[in-house]
């Protein structure tokens, strides 16, 4: 079969799915084709594949495909574009093309990185390359460097970024074009310009559409506007960006403890933080970390997995015990075991809309002591006014099926008490992770679902043994 570039799939490839069927299509040549002599050709359109590829669909790509064909396409990457595809990839993609590369490749591909980008590398990295690295930048880089490094994850520090372009009060608006004009371009995101005084203590921000629409004989003093959302940088990422949803922001200044302008942090950036960390949640809903590859081995999948699927063995355990306590009353009335799941699930489904209301107020920071009891007051209503409605239609239908009046009773009280357990759980289960200083929104659901399984065969058994047997 003939090989070499191909221009119009390049063309084609609007996509990045579109990318990586194109990128699949010349690896699965190599692996049919390679003994045959062709490997040159087929690196060759490889390359141009991705060299008309953004890094974001470089990584997109990379991702897409099993272990040994992403290394062969990652030995094909131009040097000078790795450093900005391995911020691209996922946290288990990336490990696995560091793997690949010796100390020199990684230190040369972070020269081509600034220096917040550098430090978003540097915990995959081990101490001694990141020393080298920090050893390879010109002075005012490594300080960046050594600053950036120096905020942990999670803090506006660590997601700042030190191209501020800034100037003083007392100049015209002629004099700062003209100051901007010496830029080859500015930096991404800018929107206004930040206004300090000699020693660079912030004053305020003067947007850019502003400066440009005012004479330019008119000084800066009379244009900027005093009040800016800034940030401290070991203020909370998570506070950052509800701040940059709130007020529409693009860029905001980062000042120290003495207000002086230290770096600024970008709505981009802030995207990619929210991102990320909505990932990992998802991903620990499930029992799954962000280390896992989607073509990682059997092995090291098992491992990941394998103590979530621990901690759901031991509390269906428990539950299973639940109701062998009482397998002398659903041997007598049979339609026990067919009834006592719906009882469970409910209280599980109602108990998962409370958490994921308790979780979304946790992260914006609505929740607090002063409205706490009302809060629960009111979801203490709303699980017994649906206890009082669903509970009345299923035991309705549980007289319908089973032609038994008490048998119904024991159904509609149960789902309403369990309703009440579960709207209980629904809180106070994030509100203790959130006191120990865990996730609430990662394995609340799996201990809120112990809890009104278990609970939910309990009350039901319980009521049904009092009352029908």
């Amino acid at each position: 079969m003939k090989s070499g570039t191909r221009a119009e799939e390049i063309e084609a490839a609007a996509s990045p799915q579109e990318h990586l069927e194109a990128m699949e299509r010349v690896v699965a040549r190599r692996r049919g084709e390679g003994a045959a002599g062709d490997e040159a050709l087929l690196a060759n359109e490889a390359r141009a594949l991705l060299e008309a590829l953004h890094p974001a669909d470089v990584a997109y790509v990379l991702e897409g495909l099993p272990l040994e064909d992403r290394l062969w396409v990652w030995g094909l990457v131009r040097s000078g574009r790795d450093g900005e595809i391995l911020l691209e990839v996922s946290d288990a993609v990336r490990d696995t093309l560091l793997q690949d590369m010796d100390s020199a490749e990684i230190v040369a591909a972070a020269q081509h990185l600034d220096a917040d980008e550098i430090a978003d590398l540097a915990s995959d990295l081990p101490d001694e390359v990141v020393q080298d690295i920090i050893e390879a930048q010109d002075v005012e880089d490594r300080a960046h460097l050594q600053s950036a490094l120096s905020y942990p994850e999670g803090t506006v520090g660590s997601l700042m970024d030190f191209e501020v372009v800034s100037i003083r009060e007392d100049v015209s608006c002629e004099v700062a074009l003209r100051y901007l004009r010496r830029y080859e371009e500015l930096p991404r995101q800018t929107d206004a310009l930040f206004v300090v005084d000699r020693a660079d203590h912030l004053k305020g921000a003067l947007p850019l559409n502003r400066l440009l629409v005012t004479d330019p004989d008119v000084l800066i003093d009379g244009l900027y506007d005093r009040e800016v959302v800034s940030f401290a940088p070991e203020s909370d990422a998570d506070d950052a960006a509800q701040s940059f949803d709130r007020y529409d922001l693009v860029c905001a200044p980062v000042v120290d403890g003495e207000g002086r302008v230290v770096g600024r942090v970008t709505v981009d950036t802030v995207l990619e933080y929210v991102r990320d960390r909505q990932e990992a949640q998802l991903l620990g809903q499930a029992g799954l970390r962000e280390e896992e590859d989607i073509f990682a081995s059997v092995w090291e999948s098992a491992k990941n997995r394998g103590p979530w699927l621990a901690l759901n063995l031991c509390t269906a355990f428990v539950a299973s015990r639940v109701v062998g306590a009482f397998e002398g009353s659903i041997s007598r009335l049979a339609a026990l075991a067919a009834l006592m799941p719906i009882v469970a699930g409910i209280g599980g489904n109602s108990g998962n809309q409370t958490t994921t209301l308790i979780v979304r107020s946790l992260a914006l920071g609505q929740v607090s002591a002063s409205n706490a009891r009302r809060l629960l007051a009111k979801e203490l209503g709303i699980s017994a006014l649906n206890g009082v409605t669903w509970g009345g239609v299923l035991g309705f239908l549980a007289w319908l099926l089973y032609r038994n009046v008490a048998l119904g009773g024991v159904m509609a009280l149960a789902m309403l008490l369990n309703l009440v357990v579960a709207a209980l759980a629904g809180i106070f289960i994030p509100l203790a992770m959130q006191r120990f200083g865990r996730d609430p929104a990662v394995g609340s659901s799996v201990f809120l679902t112990f809890v009104t399984d278990s609970m939910g065969f309990f009350i039901f058994l319980g009521l049904a043994t009092i009352f029908l047997l």
